[in-house]
């Protein structure tokens, strides 16, 4: 029995106990009728597809995000580590367990990153597109620095909304250079700036700061709505001309690209184009670098849902 071994280090065979994070749980009923529980369990190394076999309750999706003491036994299944979980319960304030080792954590320095995010707002030429993003960084800042990016898909771990929007911002700095006959740097800047802040109402959080789940808002309007309707509000505050805040809310409605993508409205100008592959680019670089890590050279992963492939790690 191996005593809180690491997600990253398991093999077949492994028999564990320790405290994990239920990252999902799902009650489930067989084809033989039997209730089990359908469940995602993680650390801060990883995370390893799990099953709870004849469980009935009481532990479900209400208890997402959550800390549990598990036992288990880790398996093979369909060329995928799967555990098989003989004991599970809820953590309570009786037992000890070390948040560092649970708790995925974006592979930055916050205060360098938050920093140079304010450094490049504060590089804004046009006065109105920089005052709206030091008003909602003032907003919105602490989050920023903290929250994740999403419950799954990528960068959703501690400060990964910060590591995405950073990211996104060095590559707006460049293609403005690159593209300065064809772009306004401040509109694109402040579009890359802005264009994931409603996240923050988007999502509900776990006690340790993760993604348990959306929002009523969330679900009901989304980030992208939910952002341009707050820098309209945030523009009319500062008096900042109609057209500015008309293309500024633009940019956020429009940069998933299109309608399939979750996208409102298609982009219609060259910044919010620019911005909606920005975004693209580095949510698909975030998605290789998490998978590639558990590969060895040579390999090949399971398909990936979010890239509708499997994806090969070069020697």
């Amino acid at each position: 029995m191996i005593y809180n071994e690491r997600i990253v280090d398991m093999s077949v065979g492994d028999e564990f106990e320790g405290f994990y994070i239920l990252k999902m749980a799902q009650g489930k009923i067989s084809n033989n009728g039997r209730p089990y529980l359908n469940a995602v369990i993680a650390d801060a190394s990883g995370e390893i597809d799990s099953k709870v076999w004849d469980y009935p309750g009481p532990i479900g999706a209400q208890d997402e995000g959550k800390v549990a003491k598990i036992r288990g036994t880790v398996s093979e299944f369909r060329g995928s580590l799967q555990a098989t979980i003989e004991r599970l319960r809820l953590a309570d304030e009786r037992d000890s367990y070390d948040i560092s080792l649970l708790v995925p954590v974006a592979p930055i320095d916050a205060d360098r990153s938050f920093q140079e995010v304010e450094r490049l707002v504060g590089s804004i030429e046009d006065r109105d597109y920089r005052e709206i993003c030091l008003a909602m960084l003032r907003r919105h800042g602490d989050a920023l620095r903290t929250i994740p990016a999403g419950k799954s898909v990528h960068h959703s771990f501690i400060s990964g909304l910060l590591m995405h929007t950073v990211n996104m911002l060095r590559q707006a700095d460049h293609m403005a250079k690159l593209y300065g006959d064809v772009v306004d740097r401040s509109l694109l800047i402040a579009g890359t700036c802005l264009h994931d802040m409603g996240k923050e109402e988007e999502f509900m959080y776990s006690d340790l700061g993760l993604v348990t789940e959306y929002s009523v808002k969330g679900e009901l309007l989304g980030h992208l709505v939910m952002g341009a309707q707050e820098v309209a509000d945030v523009a009319k505050e500062l008096n900042v001309p109609e057209n500015k805040s008309v293309l500024l809310q633009h940019m956020l409605l429009s940069h998933h690209g299109e309608p399939e993508f979750g996208a409102a409205v298609r982009p219609m100008c060259a910044e919010a184009e620019l911005l909606s592959y920005i975004d693209l680019i580095d949510s698909r670089m975030e998605i290789y670098r998490e998978n590639l890590e558990k590969l060895l050279p040579g390999q090949f992963s399971q398909r990936i849902f979010a890239l509708d492939k499997k994806i090969y790690k070069h020697e």
